[in-house]
This record gives structure tokens, sequence and C-alpha cells, in this order.
């Protein structure tokens, strides 16, 4: 078995251009390649702020370029096209400010200055996944005391546009000038994320603004109204603004890559300001309004990460995360993805789907049908793991499930073929041993692989008997065995009832720090009849796992750590050695719920809303595993993705698996099953989708399901 590096980049390390998140196959120590450095502006009653945000840096001598933190930036994406800018909203070069369009920066550099000061922040906000507002003031002659009399408001869009509003509250007419510095490298994302910016390049006036030529690229800045001024060697234009009490004055810049002689470059994508989501408008209501304000966030996130294929526009599918990982396609965040947002309908799962299935290794040989994938950092435990392995044993699933979902017939055959060509790969990989090894030769064969791989069996055998293919028993039969030996060599027993191991090495020596990864365990996938499949563990230790994943050492009051509190190596920063993943969260609070354990799946639940609230419900992929006190919040990751494809999803799957919904639409039904509990109080979803029909379902405080509306035809069972 070979994975192949490189299927999609990743930009957060010096070394990890070609890996799957911000990790490398060597475990190198990140510095930042220069730290921004941030002034407090103040009003001074007797003189003109005139502070501007501090100058880009190169790295000193001796100084390893390194990621650029993105915590606190507000990244606005509409694929392919980006903005990402400091809360203070000036755009100066520096870390990664700048828009982009294709994986190239643009425009670096756009600063204003008001009559011949930079506006003093007030506040930085998203209004949208596309859209950031930043409001600044300034003081002016024209003020007699502390209160400053000029707005500066900058409205600026992913797809680039940036709107800048000049608003007067003063007793009489301003005479100002506004002058804007843009500058540019022309560099592409993945040398700017690694600390390796270019030197900017030289403008030139073109009609109502300025342009830049360098590497084979073209950048065009244009301006409305045109600058009074435009100076090319210095990158500024400015324009003379007289302003009357209370009015305002507004001009726009467009950015925009351009071809020689003047047309814009084309899209690679086909999405599009406008363009429908394949979903439909969900909308969730209740008690708790932090649900409604999630899946709201939720969505928009999702919405400004797809993408669809030029040549078949019909097959769309989601980036994984922004900034690091929106280039090539990274096949396992994405049929996560879809399959967490099959309640939504499943256009995105056919779409994922057929667009993998054309990724395939072709035949003949061992390697046929393995979807490839790029290596995973997995902790200072376990070597790096293949996404392709995980992705090869999704597709059945993500497939299976969606034909419960409401896929039609027609297009559940079309793909029955890559889904036998992923399980033919399952068996050939298997052969005559007892469990999935890793890719890497001697690899050890990981817990949530067998996890994955034991699912894949059971639902591809559904699959392959509700079609009349071969095949399905010799699955079963397989799943079972694998049941049979794993409750012995993946558990190690203790004083406190025991607990699973992280993986086994072929010589059989166990590796048994716990983490996240073991909720897949719970996460059994869709049968018909709205049962599930059976898990790899029985009664007594499924309810061991429960009480571990809802215990402190695991569960940080924010969500379930990485790698838990009293391991070896833990690190509340580590993406795979402490840090919580919302995804792996998602899977264990829906997990839990679908095998009774309602008391651990709230706390877990709870605890990211808490989080999400934090992160204004735009949950980014991983964020630090400290331990929660009264008073504190949740601590980010520097360098983690957001909006991150399975984190907006998980969001989904949290928030859904409060309905219960387990739908068997080849059958004509539907079963609501919400926990009795009620976690959250009274909710109500509006806008899910089951047999590609709108669904809406409500559940009361009680913990009692009532279904308001469904496609014609389905039989309701609750």
């Amino acid at each position: 078995m070979t994975c192949r590096r490189g299927a999609h980049r990743d930009l957060r390390g010096p070394r990890a251009v070609h890996l799957s998140g911000p990790q490398s196959l060597a475990v190198v120590p990140v510095r930042d390649a220069h730290r921004e450095r941030r002034q407090v502006q103040g009003i001074a009653p007797d003189a003109l702020s005139t502070r501007r945000p501090p100058e880009p840096r190169r790295p000193g001598p001796g100084r390893t370029p390194g990621p650029q933190p993105v915590h606190e930036a507000l990244i606005c994406v509409a694929l392919p096209a980006l903005a990402i800018s400091s809360p203070h909203g000036q755009l100066t070069g520096q870390g990664l400010d700048g828009f982009y369009r294709g994986g190239r920066r643009l425009l670096a550099r756009c600063r204003v200055r008001v009559a011949g000061a930079d506006p003093v922040p007030v506040q930085g906000r998203m209004l949208g996944a596309d859209r950031a507002r930043f409001v600044g003031t300034v003081r002016t002659a024209a003020d007699a005391g502390p209160d400053p009399a000029l707005t500066v408001e900058r409205v600026r869009e992913a797809e680039g546009t940036e709107r800048i509003t000049l608003r007067s509250s003063a007793m009489r007419e301003l005479k100002l000038v506004l002058e804007v510095a843009l500058g540019t490298d022309l560099a592409e994302l993945g040398a700017i994320a690694a600390g390796r910016p270019g030197p900017e390049v030289p403008a030139g006036v073109h009609a109502a603004g300025l342009r830049w030529s360098a590497h084979g690229a073209h950048a065009v800045v244009t301006a409305e109204p045109a600058p009074d001024d435009a100076l090319a060697s210095t990158g500024l234009l400015c324009w003379e603004i007289r302003l009357a009490p209370g009015s305002s004055r507004t001009i726009e810049l467009r950015v925009h890559a351009e071809l020689p002689g003047g047309p814009r470059r084309p899209e690679p994508s086909l999405r599009g300001r406008g363009a429908p989501p394949p979903w439909g408008e969900a909308r969730a209501e209740g008690d708790d309004p932090r649900a409604a304000a999630l899946l709201t966030a939720s969505l928009d996130d999702l919405k400004a990460l797809l993408l669809r294929d030029p040549g078949r526009p019909g097959d769309s599918h989601l980036a994984a995360g922004i900034p690091w990982r929106c280039g090539q396609l990274a096949p396992a965040e994405a049929l996560w993805a879809a399959r967490m947002t099959l309640p939504l309908g499943v256009r995105l799962a056919a779409g994922t789907l057929r667009t993998l299935a054309r990724t395939q290794v072709p035949g003949p040989g061992r390697e046929e049908g393995r979807i490839p994938g790029a290596l995973r950092h997995a902790g200072v435990h376990l070597p790096p793991g293949c996404t392709g392995v995980e992705a090869t044993l999704l597709f059945p699933v993500v497939l299976a499930e969606a034909r419960r979902w409401g896929l039609p017939a027609q297009e559940t055959e079309a793909l029955l073929p890559a889904a036998e060509r992923c399980l033919t790969w399952l068996r050939t990989a298997v052969g005559d041993g007892e469990y999935l090894a890793d890719p890497v030769p001697g690899g050890p064969y990981r817990c949530e692989v067998q996890a994955h791989a034991h699912r894949a069996a059971l639902l591809g055998a559904d699959l392959l008997e509700a079609h009349g293919r071969p095949g399905a028993q010799g699955l079963r039969d397989w799943a079972a065995a694998l049941r049979e030996r794993f409750r012995v060599d993946f558990w190690t027993d203790d004083l406190s009832g025991g607990r699973p191991v992280a993986a086994r090495t072929p010589d059989g020596r166990r590796i048994p720090h716990l983490g996240s990864a073991a909720a897949h365990l719970l996460d059994t996938g869709l049968l018909g009849s709205g049962a599930y499949a059976l898990g790899l563990l029985d009664a007594t230790r499924t309810e061991q796992l429960a009480r571990l994943l809802g215990g402190p050492a695991l569960d940080c009051g924010w969500g379930l750590r990485s790698l838990g509190a009293k391991e070896p190596g833990h690190n509340p920063f580590g993406h795979r050695g402490g840090a919580v993943r919302v995804h792996e969260t998602a899977v264990a609070v829906a997990g839990l719920l679908a095998a009774g354990y309602e008391k651990e799946a709230a706390g877990l639940l709870r605890g990211t809303l808490d989080a999400a609230e934090a992160f204004g419900h735009r949950l980014p992929e991983m964020y630090a595993g400290e331990q929660r006190t009264a008073g504190s919040a949740p601590l980010p990751h520097p360098a983690a993705c957001r909006p991150a494809a399975v984190a907006a999803a998980g969001a989904v799957q949290l928030l859904t698996a409060l309905a219960g919904v387990r739908p068997d639409v080849p059958a004509g039904s539907v079963t609501v099953r919400p926990p009795r509990t009620a976690p959250l109080g009274e909710v109500r979803f509006t806008g899910l989708r089951v047999a590609e029909q709108p669904f809406a379902v409500r559940v009361s405080r009680l913990g009692l399901g009532m279904v308001e509306e469904a496609a014609d035809g389905l039989q309701l069972g609750v």
C-alpha cells in the first residue's frame, strides 16, 4: 500500500507544504517569522493622532520563516477568492494580509489615511462568511474637544471589492484629502503562509487606478469615482473631498486579476456570487438561541467553502479550510463534511462522491479502488496516517447513508461500482491478516482505522445486498470476526474499568494513550428501518468508553481533547496532542446519543456551544484543550483553519443529532428518536431534507419529537 503525498497542500509548516494538516512528517518547532506589533491608539484633545499600523518586517538573520498566525485575522471567503485582514482593517502587507484569487495575492497593501492621519480603529467584525466591516474615527482641526467628528467605514468583500465611506458629524464643511496607499508582491499563498513573501512589485497607472505585473500575473485596482491624483511610484491614490455637515462620501475599489490585453482572468471555480448551494434553507429555533446562531453561521461558512468542478459544474464539494487548505481536493475532509450534512440533503454527498470516484486508482493491482490522499501527522505517539485510506473507507459509508436519506436509485447505482472497488480494496488490503494496517510498511493497526473499516464493511454489505450484488455476506462475516478480535486486542483492563488502546503494532505491542479518536468506536452508521450498525465494542465496554469521553481527562469543558490530559506528551495546543477538534467532538456527541448516553453527550454539546459563542459562532477546526474554569474562554489555536469544512459540518451534525432523524427512504419510512433529556430545551428544525423534500421536526422540552413537514408517502414513526 502506498499513500500519495501532495494530494493537497498544507501551508502551516515550513516543511509541510505537501501534507494535509498543520503537520509535517518530522515534528518541527514552529516559530513566527515576525510577530505583529500592536499599538494602542488614543485621542489627544490637542493633537491629531498620526500613529500607523506597523510596517512589515522581514525575518532577521538566523530566524526560520514559519507559518503566520491567523487566529485574530478576519477571513472573508468566496472561493476562489479570499480577503484576509487584521482587526484594525488596514492591509499593511504584513503576514497574510491581502486580497487573493486562485491562490495568488493580488493586493497586499491597502492603507487609508484621512487628513494626514490613520483612522483610529474602533471595530472590525465579520458581516458574513464573505464580508467584513471595519470602523475607525479621525479627529480633524474642526474638532473642538476629544470627540471625533469623522467616521471612516470600510466594507471589504472576498471577491475583490472595498467600499470606503467617510461620514461627517462636524458642524461645518470639512475639506479633506483621502489617501489610499496600494501595493502587492503578487506572491503565491503558499510562500506567504510559510513566511516567505516576495518583494513588492512596482506599480503603473492604469485607467482609474493602478496595475502590477510580475511572475506572469497581472493585478489591477480600479476606483470609482476616479482619483484626483495617482502616483505610481508610491502606489498612492488621492481624492480631495468636501463634506457638508451630516453628509457622507463613498469611494469603491475593485481588485481583479487580468490577462495581458485586458480581459479578466477566468475563474477556476463556477461558484459565482449568489449561486445556490446544494442544500435548502435550514433553520433552527428554540429555547437556546445559540443553536440558531451556530447553524446560520455554519451554513454560511459551508457555502463559502463550496467548490464546483469546472468540467462538471453539477458536481460540488467542499474545500477543507481557509487559509491553508483551499486548493486541491482533500478527500477525507470532503467526505466527512458531506456525511455530516446529509440532514440538509444529498446533493453535496452525490457531487463529492462523483468527484472522488474519478480519482480512484485504476486496476488491476492491489491498489485498485483506493482513493489517493496525503499523509496526516498523528501526534507524538504514532507515525503519520493516510487520509486516502480514511477516504476509501468513508466512500461506501457515505453512499449507503445518502441512499437512506433519499439519494435517487439511478444515482446510487451509478456510484455503486466505485463503492465496490473501495470494498474490494479493503478486503485486498487486509488479506490474510486480522486488521487493516497503516500504508507505511510495518505501520501500526490504528483503533479508529479498524472502526472505519468495520463500518465500511457493514454499510457496504447493506448497500450490496440492496442492489443484488455479491459479497455482502463475506463482508458481514469479516466484520463479525473483527469485532471478536478487536474486543480482546484493543482493550486494556485497569482498576477504573479499562479503556481502548490507540493502536497495536504488528508484533502485538499496545500503544495505550487515550484521545478523541476513540469516539469513532461509537460511530456505527445508519442501516435500514432507523437502526444503527453494530459497534466494535460490547455493551459493557461501550458504557465505559462513554464514561471516559464524558470525564475530565478528555472533556476539557469546551469539547473533547485529541489527547487526554493525563497522557504523556499532552499539549493543549497540539492538533493531535490535546487540542479540541470540533469534528471528533461532533462524532462523539452523535455516537453517545445513538448509544443512549445522553448525559455525557449533553455535556460535550453544551461545552461546544459555549466555545462557539466565544468564537462568534464561527467554529475553527480546532482550539486549545485548556481546562475550562469559571470566567474563562477557549483559547484559539494560531494555525487553525477558520472557516473549516469539518468544523462547520460538525456543527450541523451536533445540532441535528438533537432531532434524532433516522430515515429509510427506500423503505418509505422515517423515524424520529430525539434524546429524552432535551439538552437544549425545545428546539425546532425547518428546511431539512428527507427524500429531497422539505422536512421539519420539533422536539419538546420533554424530549418528544413531532414531525411537522415531510414528503408525501413517508411513513412516520416517533
